[in-house]
């Protein structure tokens, strides 16, 4: 866990955060189209505008940005409060040339939401209602306070009142839309990268533990053979100094002392070798090993395996994953830590397809948040008591979104239900918990020719 929030931890801590080359570019494309824009004001159009102050301001963006260039580089990440003064300078800006030609009678007064939404999809709410709060208070203001657009021939254009309110109040509705609705899309944008990140962690550590085990397996194979020539060789040793007891002992230890390392290389090679060599498993071992590490924890978790019809044959051999593996464990951990007493694993199987079942006795998932069970950080599942009891516990729904990306990736469909009073197991007792349901078709998860040994091949180099 230590990795996967180190991961988290890196992930949000750019939140808020943008990369002043990002910001410097934006703001050189802003200062070609201002300055285009007032040459064709100028030159093309012959409009009457304060060249000298419209420059003056055009300068001050220039010059920022070469400051900016000169100072910092550019593959440097700025903090929001940088962010935050960066993005009032360019509002200020705009908002000054917007005044200096014509005030909303200027159609590119639109863009004084450009600030706004970049401020929405980097920075906290916050600094986004300080943006979006002066953006209004600067468009208000330009609707009365401006220097008028005149034609070369002193011609003042200016639109009816009507049409200036009407542009005033959709670039308010705009102000505030694209603030929620920026904000909105980024916000579920980055909670799913974080979540994809600790889903790809999650995995990366449970190849890891796979590959280890293996490494452990081979080691215990290797080492059997000088272990046991070492054991014979001391107990040779022993016959032959029935008269030194001193050397006798010594000889003794040593037997001792090679028995107790096979005796941990054998315990050690045990789990690694199912993992790396066994690569496939029948169904119920799969299950149970997933189900291994939360069996202890002070609730009954049952199995029950059954074929849905006596023609469909014997228990499956599937596929040994760790996607399966730590996707079902993820499931089963949810289910122990919000059942009362008791879980229920049930897994079966028809010629088509193969169905596990994870199913508790505690409250269910919330009715609001059914349909969204299984995406990333939509809060967690508590009652008030267990809110009273168990307050350390803070869920943010990863767990059950690296289960659903996971068992997915296998080819899985994944489904989240509640119990109800009607729905009881073979034994009469009532499940009206949460069920998680994982459902893959048998020819994506069985194994090829499971009822056939199969070689297990060269040992090869792995890379951890």
């Amino acid at each position: 866990m230590t990795d996967l929030s180190a991961g988290l931890g890196e992930s949000r801590s750019r939140n808020g955060m943008v990369r002043l080359r990002t910001l410097i570019i934006l703001r050189w494309l802003a200062i070609l189209g201002q300055g285009s824009a007032i040459f064709i004001a100028s030159q093309l159009l012959k409009l009457d505008i304060p060249l000298g102050f419209c420059m003056l301001a055009i300068g001050a963006s220039v010059i920022s940005n070469m400051v900016a260039i000169a100072i910092y580089p550019q593959n440097r990440w700025l903090p929001e409060n940088e962010v935050l003064l960066t993005l009032l300078f360019d509002l200020s800006q705009l908002a000054f040339l917007v005044y200096l030609t014509g005030g909303l009678n200027n159609p590119f007064a639109l863009l004084i939401l450009a600030p706004v939404t970049v401020s929405a999809m980097t920075m906290r709410t916050q600094s986004t209602l300080l943006i979006g709060g002066l953006a209004i208070v600067l468009v208000s203001a330009l609707t009365t306070f401006h220097i008028p657009l005149r034609t070369d021939q002193g011609t003042i254009l200016e639109m009816p009142d009507v049409f200036v309110a009407g542009f005033w109040v959709a670039i308010m509705i705009g102000i505030v839309f694209l603030a929620i609705y920026a904000g909105r899309v980024t916000s579920e944008t980055r909670s799913m990268s974080q979540a994809l990140l600790a889903t790809q962690m999650a995995l990366s550590r449970e190849q890891k533990l796979t590959d280890l085990g293996g490494v452990v397996a081979a080691a215990a194979h290797e080492l059997g053979t000088p272990l046991a020539t070492i054991k014979l060789v001391s107990a040779e040793l022993l016959e032959e100094l029935e008269d030194r007891p001193d050397l006798r002992d010594d000889a003794a230890l040593i037997r001792e002392q090679a028995d107790r390392c096979r005796d941990i290389l054998h315990s050690m090679g045990r789990a690694g070798k199912d993992d790396l060599h066994l690569r496939n498993a029948p169904l119920s071992a799969v299950v149970e090993e997933a189900a291994e590490p939360h069996s202890g924890r002070g609730k009954a978790v049952h199995f029950n395996f059954t074929a849905d019809t006596e023609d469909d044959g014997p228990m499956p051999v599937i596929l040994r994953k760790p996607e399966i593996i730590h996707g079902l464990r993820n499931l089963m951990q949810n289910a122990v830590d919000f059942a009362e007493a008791e879980v229920w694993i049930d897994a079966s199987w028809s010629r088509d397809q193969v169905v596990i079942r994870v199913i508790d006795d505690g409250p269910g998932y919330p009715v609001d948040l059914l349909g969204r069970i299984g995406e990333p950080f939509i809060g967690r599942r508590r009652n008030k008591r267990q809110s009273s009891s168990r307050p350390e516990y803070e869920g943010m729904g990863l767990g059950l979104f690296i289960a659903k990306t996971l068992l997915e990736r296998t080819g899985a469909e994944i489904n989240f239900d509640n119990g109800s009073p009607d729905y009881e197991n073979a034994e009469g007792q009532l499940r009206t918990g949460a069920i998680a349901e994982a459902t893959w078709p048998m020819d994506t998860i069985a194994a090829a020719n499971s009822g056939d040994s199969q070689p297990l091949g060269d040992n090869v180099p792995i890379q951890i």
